[in-house]
């Protein structure tokens, strides 16, 4: 449990769970930025070309790359151990898997109490900040429009075992492995907190563009395939919501830091839908001649994730739709993934 308030001074060792993914490679940036002792792990530290862009991270502060895995029990004793604040991040993704409980469901949920356990065991660790994903909690039948989605809402992982519609398998990791980590929480009394963040946007330290910004970009750089996923994504759950990734890298550090933070936050700053998405991009970047027409296609979003715990806790959204746009166009050109 905390004794302590949470401020930089006292809290200067975090520990980053899967270091080498776009949010949390800035994240690690952005403590190095504010003065902390960073360890992170990766599953393979000797692949330099995969930590390259962590490695580059160094010349702003102490940070350590430690090898850890989800399937690997105690792989994370060694970089938790001396930490006062966890950052859990790391979670398996095979969209593509045609076996989703063995590839992502289970070594969500075991790799997450693997690093809760490594917690416990440390002693040290004030505070587990864990990245959960929207996916945890908007996804049900709609029955209605209009829905105002909270903390308090889960997603149905029944409805999603019984249907099994494209990439289920997430989802149900996501909510099946925070739910896993409450319980464990509870029963260890570690100081849990966790963000919820919708579809990230924004430009990457990664070497590979993440698969979220090239999703919330498909409008733009009109990859048919992208764009039906997109779709697919508001019929599953109900929205195209999005967050720019500095967003969601300032809300973990504030909730490490904020005293009276507890329980789940969602990080959401933009609901909208597909069609209304498109309106925007065309008309506000006219020369990528973004598509208007989505014949019966649902023009309005069927709820809202809703932040206002977040922000009724103190914290206040940077990016709006037009900065996050504004900021991944910019990058897409510099990858060479937009011409104009």
């Amino acid at each position: 449990m905390m004794n302590d308030q949470p401020s930089e001074k006292n809290l200067m060792k975090a520990c980053v769970i899967g270091g080498t993914g776009y949010m949390a490679s800035l994240l690690i940036k952005c403590l190095l930025q504010k003065g902390y002792t960073v360890n992170t792990t990766v599953r393979d530290p000797d692949n330099l070309e995969k930590i390259s862009h962590l490695l580059e991270l160094r010349n702003l502060g102490e940070l350590n790359v430690f090898r850890g895995d989800l399937t690997d029990e105690g792989s994370f004793d060694e970089a938790v151990t001396g930490c006062d604040i966890v950052f859990h991040i790391a979670t398996p993704v095979h969209f593509a898997s045609e076996d989703p409980e063995n590839d992502m469901i289970k070594p969500a949920i075991q790799g997450t109490l693997d690093v809760l356990k490594s917690c416990a065991n440390a002693k040290t660790v004030k505070r587990v900040i864990m990245t959960s994903s929207a996916a945890a909690v908007s996804i049900n039948k709609l029955k209605s429009t209009d829905m105002v989605i909270n903390e308090e809402c889960w997603t149905d992982v029944d409805f999603l075992y019984a249907e099994k519609p494209p990439t289920w398998g997430y989802p149900v990791s996501k909510t099946l492995a925070e739910k896993a980590a409450w319980e464990f929480a509870k029963e260890n009394q570690i100081d849990l907190i966790t963000v919820t963040p919708s579809l990230m946007a924004g430009p990457s330290l990664t070497p590979n563009v993440p698969s979220s910004v090239c999703l919330a970009m498909s409008l733009l750089t009109g990859l048919q395939y992208l764009i039906n996923v997109l779709k697919g994504m508001q019929i599953l759950s109900g929205s195209i919501s999005i967050t720019h990734v500095e967003d969601v890298v300032r809300a973990h550090i504030f909730l490490a830091e904020k005293q009276s933070a507890s329980g789940r936050y969602i990080c959401c700053a933009v609901n909208t839908s597909v069609p209304e998405l498109a309106i925007f991009l065309n008309k506000q970047y006219p020369q990528y001649e973004v598509p208007t027409d989505f014949g019966d296609f649902p023009a309005q979003a069927k709820l809202t994730l809703s932040s206002m715990k977040l922000i009724d806790e103190g914290f206040s959204f940077k990016y709006g739709v037009k900065n996050i746009y504004d900021e991944s166009i910019e990058y897409f050109k510099n990858v060479g993934l937009l011409e104009k």
